[in-house]
């Protein structure tokens, strides 16, 4: 059982757009500058081996029933930590149901936390995998939201028995700009994961496996432009999804028109998502966007552009 290094540590974890069009659950991306902290402590009042959650908003106090304390424990666990109890703060910067991933930017920042406060004795994978535990309470057991929230930049989800995850490096020397244009609507994942199909045509199959192929040959040869054009051409999950989205439709339109190189539903909604190389037009494209949500979808929003993040959940 490792002794802990530090007293206390604040941790942070980015956001994540999940999907990426055709790559439904086994890519996904972290972006730059949106989150969650966790701030974490060894505490002599809280049981040995257990964790309590002292600040947090909005969320249960409940540690097996939150995001963060159900990482927090899995790792823990992994950590084989007995004889020291820990007490967390959880400061959410992310919209919940927002689909930028704010369950797994939560566990992934607790997990971090964890691992940070007991010398860093855990890898990458496993740090995955206790975040997954708690995902799979919230949303499904699905890693293309934790698993970029930890490692940052873009993963594929390869295998899950046993989890195997290939990050995939956007060159440094290209640009690359998130448009987010988060409405005030909520979008629960199982109500959108409800409304899947449950068959779909062998020819949508064929078309959908080659854009996400396509996507990530875009990602390593940092091709902007075939990257937002593979994220437009989803057939299977997204037609299904943007109707129950107000504006959803009229939005990726828009946004196509002023510029974008491409535009789908970030996870699973409504958080529309646009990709550009220039954060000026970036800021144009949000406006086009934000106008569509309110004229088409009668639904105030808000746009931000955003980098990728390529270090991923962090000690602050």
């Amino acid at each position: 059982e490792p002794e802990p290094v530090f007293v206390s540590v604040k941790t942070f974890a980015p956001a994540t757009v999940a999907n990426l069009g055709p790559g439904f659950d086994f890519l996904g991306c972290a972006v730059d500058g949106l989150g969650d902290h966790v701030t974490l402590r060894v505490d002599p009042s809280v049981r040995a081996g257990e964790i309590s959650i002292s600040e947090i908003t909005k969320l249960s106090t409940n540690p097996l029933r939150n995001c963060a304390g159900i990482a927090a424990i899995a790792t823990m666990k992994m950590l084989g930590i007995r004889s020291v109890g820990l007490s967390l703060d959880l400061h959410k910067g992310l919209p919940l149901g927002s689909g930028l991933g704010s369950s797994a930017a939560s566990a992934a920042a607790a997990a971090v936390a964890v691992n940070e406060i007991f010398g860093r004795k855990l890898g990458n994978d496993q740090l995955v995998l206790a975040g997954l535990e708690s995902e799979a309470k919230v949303s499904g057991y699905h890693a293309d939201n934790i698993a970029p929230a930890i490692m940052g930049g873009f993963v594929l989800i390869r295998n899950y028995e046993p989890l195997d995850l290939k990050p995939l490096r956007f060159p440094s020397d290209k640009d690359l700009f998130f448009v987010l244009v988060s409405p005030e609507f909520e979008a629960p994942t199982k109500k959108m994961r409800a409304a899947l199909p449950t068959e779909i045509p062998m020819v949508h199959h064929v078309w959908n496996s080659s854009q996400a192929a396509a996507l990530v040959a875009a990602v390593l040869e940092g091709d902007a432009v075939m990257l937002g054009k593979a994220l437009s051409s989803d057939k299977i999950v997204e037609p299904t999804r943007a109707p129950l989205i107000p504006g959803m439709e009229a939005v990726k339109k828009a946004a196509l028109e002023a510029g974008a190189f491409g535009c789908t539903i970030s996870g699973a909604g409504p958080t529309a998502v646009a990709v550009i190389d220039s954060e000026e037009k970036g800021q144009v494209i949000g406006e086009k966007m934000v106008e569509a949500f309110l004229k088409v979808g009668h639904l105030k929003s808000v746009a931000s552009v955003k980098k990728l993040d390529k270090v991923g959940a962090r000690l602050v």
